[in-house]
């Protein structure tokens, strides 16, 4: 119905940057958002596994009432997205997809930078993606290990981010890139650091804006937009530690939030 809330899910803290984006263009809309903590990182598990997680927490998301699933997780977009689709059919669904067009149509040099998980880059999702849209630009990738934990634990501006950002980024800026497309949904909250070391004559691509767009879309194509003035909650749940989640809504935002835990019982969410 179209006072439900809007289900948002991640591998973890990632996707609070499409949370983010959605609020801001749909302020009116209540939203749940669930963190996998405890299976974080996604990109470095196997695509039958990120499968199973998302079914299962699409399941969990739907019994709470949820009129929309949003994948905000490049990794399960790539392992997962098609299935969910097959399995929930009657289930409005918007995932991530690596945006290699933008960048591919805007590029100058004909140089474009990829930052993704492994899971992600094997994906038929982003390979068809650069099939389509990359025939005639250089996509130079690379899978930044480690960054993702780095973001879960707060440490955007360390020394250790910012190694793993320079050994990603500087053999791309030697091969003449001019633009960087981030093909996961934690690497926008090191944009700064991203923007400090790619220069300002190079343009990072966040994903963000462009999903909650998408959102919108299907929101009115199935008329399921809710602007009650009294809407605009956010659930925030995690497998995880909640406190460590509260502090980095805390950090990223300013907000203080109530974060509550929800644990797996064997393969399900409870």
């Amino acid at each position: 119905m179209a006072n439900d809330p809007v289900g948002v899910f991640d591998s973890g803290v990632g996707g609070l940057s499409v949370l983010r984006a959605i609020r801001q263009r749909l302020t009116y809309e209540d939203l749940i958002y669930l963190a996998d903590q405890e299976h974080v990182p996604y990109g470095s598990r196997s695509l039958e596994e990120v499968r199973g997680y998302s079914e299962n927490i699409t399941q969990y998301l739907l019994y709470q009432g949820a009129k929309v699933i949003v994948v905000a997780c490049n990794t399960a977009s790539a392992a997962a997205l098609q299935y969910l689709r097959g399995r929930f059919p009657e289930v409005p669904f918007v995932g991530m997809e690596p945006a290699v067009k933008p960048a591919a149509e805007s590029t100058q040099s004909g140089v474009v930078g990829v930052l993704a998980t492994p899971a992600t880059f094997q994906g038929e999702l982003y390979a068809s993606v650069v099939e389509r849209f990359a025939n005639d630009v250089t996509v130079l990738q690379h899978t930044c290990p480690g960054l993702v934990s780095q973001i879960e634990m707060g440490n955007l501006e360390t020394v250790d981010t910012r190694t793993i950002l320079e050994e990603a980024l500087f053999p791309m800026i030697d091969q003449g890139i001019d633009t960087v497309v981030l093909g996961c949904t934690h690497y926008p909250f090191v944009i700064p650091l991203i923007q400090e070391i790619v220069g300002k004559t190079v343009r990072v691509i966040d994903p963000a804006p462009a999903i909650a767009r998408q959102v919108e879309r299907v929101l009115d194509i199935h008329a399921l937009r809710d602007e009650s003035a009294s809407k605009g909650h956010i659930a925030y749940l995690t497998t995880g530690n909640p406190d460590r989640m509260q502090f980095f809504v805390k950090e990223m935002s300013g907000e203080t939030v109530l974060v509550k835990q929800v644990q797996w019982v064997k393969n399900d969410l409870g």
